[in-house]
């Protein structure tokens, strides 16, 4: 124990020794090393480091550029087709209200034609009934003609007791319904 209490104690006496107040500054050697260190490392790093972090950034600085300016160039195309969208959205509307209108205004023609055929079709069929209706009546009353005819022939034939010349009755029958139907078409 001794020995190590010797030791303790030669111990505190160099600590004493090293806390001068020359050991707290470096020695001139110490600077010329250190300064010299730092020289070659300054050396270096102006030399190699500095100037590749300096392309680094240029490049970073570059592709920043580019990246904003494709950015710029993709946002003023996304607004040329947006705007582009919009015209033909609107050209596609006026193209839509056009068609419909076309349609609306041919519908309106389609069916006014549809009207008058309709109504040309219906003055046809009356136009035809009244001519089926005249020859109807003309037929008729040619049938009628002859067969009062033949009814007043033999009347009289019956009431003169003797026959008579038929074509001569005939033309006065006609005579006087010719007569008759001239003076009831006056009235």
């Amino acid at each position: 124990m001794a020995g190590v209490l010797s030791l303790i104690v030669a111990a505190e006496e160099a600590a004493e020794e090293v806390n001068e107040a020359s050991d707290l500054y470096p020695h001139w050697e110490e600077l010329l090393v250190g300064a010299l260190a730092f020289a070659i490392l300054f050396y270096f790093m102006w030399k190699w480091v500095l100037p590749r972090i300096g392309a680094l950034l240029d490049e970073r600085r570059e592709k920043i550029q580019g990246e904003l300016e494709q950015a710029e160039a993709t946002r003023s195309e996304a607004d040329a087709l947006l705007a582009d969208y919009r015209t033909q959205l609107a050209g596609a509307r006026d193209e839509a209200n056009r068609i419909i209108e076309e349609a609306r205004q041919t519908a309106d023609q389609v069916r006014i034609d549809l009207q008058a055929k309709a109504e040309q079709e219906s003055q046809a069929t009356v136009a035809r009934a009244q001519e089926e209706i005249r020859a109807e009546r003309d037929r008729v009353f040619q049938e009628l003609r002859s067969q009062v005819g033949e009814i007043a022939v033999e009347l009289a034939g019956r009431v003169v007791g003797e026959s008579l010349d038929t074509s001569a009755h005939e033309r006065l029958i006609d005579e006087y319904i010719d007569q008759v139907t001239g003076g009831g078409a006056q009235n």
